[in-house]
């Protein structure tokens, strides 16, 4: 129902402001009372446009700025019999839903990126692989190091470094995975790689 309608809308610069929050209301309360579909088009024809425009903006990335219009949008729809337009205008009230989900969206991205690589972890695992010609023996030689000294860790321990950093998983899909608290995932990735850098540095 989202996504087959065109952000692209004759409605988008017709109305007045004054006008078009009147009519917009309306058409909400439309969608509250009737789930007329109809009306909640007009409504999605108009705001998403703007919402993409304000969703670019802030993330900078249209793939999200389009996930953002279509929660946003759903909520809408799903919502609609919240809005009172004597607490404010329909605007206000979407770009409200839309920021919130913004902000849900950037705690979600930042939790994954720091679930994989937080500041409690060994820094060298999360530094960036340097060009190939960059890489010196004595890299090479702590690289082969590192595999053969990951076999002499705790089969817990080994387990948890193995999802992470070989299958790519989450500390969270690993908790899930090993139905253990998320603490205990992070515990033992902590001591894994404390373990390991330990071990390099007595092979020095």
């Amino acid at each position: 129902m989202l996504v087959g309608i065109s952000l692209e809308n004759k409605f988008t610069n017709t109305s007045k402001p004054k006008d078009c929050a009147e009519e917009m209301s309306a058409l909400l309360m439309e969608v509250a009372a009737e789930r007329c579909k109809r009306s909640y088009a007009k409504v999605f024809g108009y705001f998403a446009p703007r919402l993409r425009s304000y969703a670019l903006k802030q993330m900078g990335n249209e793939a999200l700025a389009m996930e953002l219009v279509q929660d946003t949008m759903t909520n809408v729809w799903q919502k609609a019999h919240l809005f009172n337009s004597e607490k404010g205008s329909p605007s206000t009230w979407i770009f409200t839903i839309a920021r919130n989900i913004r902000f849900d969206m950037l705690r979600k991205l930042q939790n994954r990126k720091e679930d994989i690589c937080s500041d409690d972890l060994w820094p060298v695992l999360c530094e960036q692989t340097p060009d190939q010609n960059e890489v010196s023996l004595d890299q090479q030689v702590t690289l082969q190091q590192v595999g053969q000294l990951f076999n002499k860790l705790p089969d817990k321990q080994k387990a948890v470094i193995e999802a992470i950093y070989i299958d790519g998983k989450s500390q969270q899909e690993v908790a899930d995975q090993l139905t253990i608290p998320l603490g205990t995932v992070k515990s033992r990735t902590r001591l894994a790689l404390q373990r390991l850098k330990d071990m390099l540095e007595d092979h020095d």
